[in-house]
Parts: C-alpha cells; structure tokens; sequence
C-alpha cells in the first residue's frame, strides 16, 4: 500500500508543477486523497461489506468532492487533478498512469444492473476538464479527450477527441514516447478536420468565384453578352476562415 502511495505522490509531483514536495501532495491534494479512500472503499466492497465501502466512498465525496463508486477499478498512479465534480461510475476502468481533471463524468448509459456501463480508460489516458465520457467503450492508450468534450464512442488508442458529440482530430499516435504528457488534453497543432473541410470548401468557393468572373469577362470580350444579374458580396476567404478556427 505504502508502495503505490509513494507511486502516486512522485507521478503528481512529475505531472503538476504546482506540486512542491511530497508532504503538500498527501496533505493537500484531494485527488490523492479520493484514490487512497477509494482503495479502501473497494476492498470492503469486492471483500463483501458493500454498505462500509459505499459509506466510505461518500465520506470521500464529502471530504474532497470526488464521487467514485467503491466497485470501479482504478490502476497505477492515477491523477485526478483539482478534482472537484469528478464522477466515476460502478463499471469504470482506469489504467495505469492516467489523468482526469475537475469536472469529469465517467458515466453509464445503460439501466441493467451488472453490465459494462460505465467506459474503460487504457494506459496514459487523459481526460479534460469538464469531459463527459459516458457509455461502456473504450478509450485507448495514450489517447486524449479535450475539455468540455461529451464522448460517447470508441477513441483509438494514441487519438485525440474534442467537441461535442466529440470527434478525433488527431489520429493514432502510438507508444508513450510518441505521447507526450499535455495537460488538459490539450495537443499542439491538433487541428480540427472539420474546421479544416470548411476552409477547404471556401477556398474551392473563392477559385470558383474567380474563375465566374474570367469566364464571363472573356464572353463579353468576344461579343457575347449574358443576362445580368443582381450584383453580391465577393467571398472574402480571409474573414470566413477566421469564422471556423
């Protein structure tokens, strides 16, 4: 136990600049203190007392403001970071040395008792603040899940997911080293493939416009004079593009 305590304070301490030394972290970082009263919380429920690991979990959603449910399985050097009005669900899977910060729902979808409901996070996920992740999906390793993000599919394991319904913008990149660790999910140059369709469209827009307008120059050049229309607004393809960035 004392073991993955120690793991736990130095990931924090690698992860959160503002961490200065290992007693700040045991002492005032209610993350670590959710995970430390979940652990003790699932051994009474996976040990038969359901009602003290349940109590538990409550006298820890009362001290830090973090609700996870005694029956959710969390891995290795798990940061919840600030934390507050982080919800984690019965079923929820966590791997090893993921992030989720305040604000996140772990959710289930689904009224049958005893199913997969709730979703299941690979290795070095990490999740944004104020993320809805509801369904019994998978999230893959390494992937990241941007703030305000409501995910309710499969991301593949090193993607990057944003928006709402929440789409990848940034495809697999696999492996630790290929994933380095960014806070809030939040991905240098992730740019968004939508955003980059409308661009493309309203360029494709411009050059048309343009190519119109070369046309009907060169008919009347030759003498050939078409029906004249109402005169518009050029496309002005700068100030559309700053619309969708």
């Amino acid at each position: 136990m004392f073991h993955h305590l120690r793991q736990d304070i130095n990931s924090i301490i690698e992860r959160d600049p503002a961490a200065r030394n290992a007693w700040e972290v045991l002492t005032c970082y209610p993350g670590l203190q959710a995970i430390v009263m979940h652990r003790w919380a699932s051994w009474c429920w996976w040990h038969g007392a359901k009602w003290l690991g349940r109590f538990i979990s409550y006298g820890a959603r009362i001290v830090t403001g973090i609700e996870i449910h005694p029956g959710a399985t969390i891995g290795r050097r798990v940061f919840i970071d600030h934390g507050f009005g982080v919800v984690i669900g019965e079923t929820a899977e966590i791997g090893d040395d993921c992030t989720i910060y305040q604000g996140v729902t772990l959710g289930g979808t689904s009224l049958h008792a005893g199913a997969k409901r709730h979703p299941t996070l690979g290795r070095g996920v990490i999740i944004g603040a104020g993320a809805q992740v509801l369904g019994g999906f998978t999230v893959g390793d390494y992937a990241k899940v941007g703030s305000n993000a409501v995910l309710l599919k499969p991301v593949p394991a090193g993607a990057t997911a944003v928006g709402n319904p929440a789409h990848v913008v940034q495809k697999e990149v696999l492996g630790a080293a290929a994933n380095p660790f960014a806070a809030y999910g939040v991905t240098p140059n992730g740019d968004d493939p939508l955003s980059k369709a409308l661009r493309g469209l309203i360029e494709n827009a411009v050059k048309q416009e343009a190519r119109i307008e070369r046309l009907a120059a060169t008919m009347r050049a030759a003498g050939l004079e078409c029906q004249r229309t109402a005169e518009c607004d050029k496309l002005n393809s700068d100030q559309l593009n700053k619309l969708v960035e």
